[in-house]
């Protein structure tokens, strides 16, 4: 299947989840109606029941009434329930359009912080608007959103962490259900995402006073002598004696007593659990089912004492005794008994211990499961994107190689072959005619590679290797770096990279090398750059418009020349983004200039138009 079926195949969908929702609708609207009418009648028919003087049919008439009406709303209730639920599968569903689409007003998108000194994040678009996390980025916690993306930028992770990563990417690609539900059930709970950073606070939080257990333990005692004083009492054993433990009782409970504080906090704590618990009870139940990776994946989750579902149970139950609180006279009358709020007080200081020691795996596993769902997603979302093979060898090699970033009807693939320690691919070309998308066409793809996903290419193959960029590289005038000196220190940094034997080979991708300064120092420092790039432990592309650094092609056997051309038809230049070997023939700076109306011959005193028989080229 390609893209398109993919797309064809969601829309189908959508539209049935429409008449889904429509026909929902229209029965909710009758059940409206209904629940009316059968309350009016029953109103009716009782009343006049009981005027008639038919007391025992009208009570069991309204017996019926109250059964009907309450069958009737949980019916209705549930109906409303499945529509909520088919408004969010669309949501998610229609989002995956918009991904395969790439209508980037549609995509989700969540803040995420933009590395700067990282040494190809900003250059290849892999973080914030329109970038290829915006563009990949399904998670439901902060937890998984950052493990996606320091799979993007912690590259290359181990072998044997790649291909664990892998097997459950590709056993997830075709389980859209899986998936989809992942991100159903953490809607379902809350808009919100599941934050662990919150979540660890709320559970920090300290619940009752510093003496909980030594007051519980006083106010425990006195309240069973104030009862055992009493039946005493009642039996006219004793005096009532119980009145002065019941009055020391109420003084410990009026000290102990925390407000709506206890109760505030038991629902934060029950409600940032409800939304993992949820999420991971989904999870717990999917990875039971049968021997898989994902049931590797989950095992810590499975083994543990307790489980995360059994967790927020225990937490549901704590907050319902607690929110007695919200009814006052009850809430004194449970007290007067016994140490209600102290004890449930205990009991939530307790499982917010246990729930902390736990937390951090829970949140780890989550964050493995969300990030290999994300990458599954965009597997699912473009089938025909190869799936990459890592090889022994050093090197890149790519068929029909593009970027996922541009849409499918102007994207324009090439074919790369980059291979053994050293070598280089020297582009030159055109203003506008692709160096700079290429150079990140091959970046993100192997940021793709490494992370575990598919590429956009036909044949991918290629090993564990260091990415560096110089393509995009601005001034600062907080860190008071001209744009130069910026750019000396980025390939210096990569020039330093390649020295070590011991780690893996770098992928270097620079974008018109020392662009930064005069054409003379240019060339003698582009020199002296690329021929000691040549003898590092590296690979890579780098492009210029010095057409006289070709020649290092004769001298430098590891250097091969490629370059990006245009046409000129009809007074206009046009592009067809096809690498070529060999250097550029052409040039088009003059061109565009002109074209654009600027004077191009020296003397020229305003915007004229150089004559065509004149034109430079």
């Amino acid at each position: 299947m390609t893209e398109p079926g993919r797309t064809r195949q969601l829309q189908r969908l959508i539209a049935r989840v429409d008449r889904l929702i429509a026909l929902g609708t229209a029965a909710s609207g009758r059940i409206t109606t209904v629940r009316l009418a059968v309350f009016v009648a029953g109103a009716v028919s009782v009343i006049a029941l009981y005027r008639s003087g038919w007391y025992r049919t009208g009570n069991w008439t309204l017996a019926g009434v109250i059964l009907l009406f309450i069958f009737i709303a949980a019916y209705h209730s549930r109906l409303e329930q499945r529509i909520h639920r088919l408004r969010l599968w669309k949501t998610i569903k229609s989002s995956h359009v918009a991904r395969l689409q790439l209508h980037w007003a549609s995509i989700p998108q969540r803040p995420t912080a933009v590395r700067d000194a990282h040494l190809y994040a900003h250059d290849l678009d892999l973080l914030g608007p329109h970038s290829l996390l915006h563009l990949i980025d399904t998670t439901v916690s902060d937890h998984g959103r950052g493990r996606l993306a320091d799979w993007l930028l912690t590259q290359p992770s181990s072998p044997e962490e790649w291909h664990m990563r892998r097997r459950v990417i590709e056993e997830l690609a075709p389980r859209s259900l899986f998936r989809d539900r992942l991100v159903l059930e953490s809607q379902l709970a809350g808009e919100q995402e599941i934050n662990g950073r919150r979540l660890r606070a709320v559970l920090s939080h300290p619940v009752g006073f510093p003496r909980l257990l030594g007051a519980l333990a006083l106010q425990a005692g006195l309240a069973a002598s104030t009862i055992t004083l009493g039946i005493a009492a009642l039996l006219d054993w004793l005096p009532g004696y119980w009145m002065f433990s019941f009055a020391g009782y109420a003084l410990v409970y009026f000290m102990t007593d925390q407000g709506e504080e206890l109760l505030e906090h038991a629902v934060g704590v029950h409600g940032e659990m409800e939304r993992l618990g949820r999420v991971l009870a989904f999870v717990e139940r999917q990875a039971q089912r049968n021997s898989s990776s994902l049931r590797d994946l989950c095992k810590p989750l499975l083994s543990s004492p307790m489980a995360p579902s059994q967790y927020v149970r225990r937490a549901a139950r704590i907050l319902s005794a607690i929110s007695i609180k919200a009814h006052p006279l009850v809430h004194l009358a449970v007290n007067a008994l016994g140490p209600w709020d102290l004890w449930y007080a205990n009991k939530l200081r307790r499982l917010q211990q246990e729930i902390h020691g736990h937390l951090p795996l829970w949140l780890d596993r989550l964050a493995e499961i969300e990030a290999a769902s994300a990458l599954a997603t965009f597997a699912y979302l473009h089938p025909s994107y190869a799936w990459p093979i890592p090889i022994g060898d050093v090197a890149v090699k790519a068929s029909r190689l593009g970027h996922p970033l541009i849409p499918a009807g102007l994207r324009v693939a090439n074919d790369l072959h980059l291979e053994g320690r050293g070598a280089i691919q020297l582009i030159t070309g055109s203003n506008m005619s692709g160096k700079s998308t290429f150079l990140r066409t091959v970046g993100i793809n192997v940021c793709l590679a490494q992370a575990g996903a598919p590429v956009c290419a036909e044949r991918f193959e290629w090993t564990w290797c260091r990415l560096a960029c110089c393509i995009r590289i601005g001034d600062s005038l907080d860190a008071g770096l001209s744009f130069f000196y910026a750019e000396v220190k980025r390939l210096k940094a990569i020039l330093d990279a390649t020295k070590g034997r011991a780690a893996p080979p770098v992928l270097f991708l620079i974008d018109e090398i020392f662009k930064g300064t005069n054409n003379r120092e240019r060339l003698i420092g582009s020199r002296a750059y690329i021929t000691t790039m040549t003898g590092g432990n590296g690979l890579g592309l780098i492009s210029t418009h010095d057409l006289e650094l070709t020649d290092l092609e004769k001298d430098v056997p590891s250097l091969s020349n490629m370059h990006f051309q245009e046409t000129v038809a009809a007074g206009a230049l046009s592009f067809d983004y096809k690498m070529r070997p060999g250097p550029c023939p052409t040039t088009n700076a003059l061109r565009i200039m002109e074209l654009e109306g600027l004077p191009i011959r020296e003397g020229q005193g305003g915007m004229h138009q150089v004559p065509p028989d004149e034109s430079p080229l």
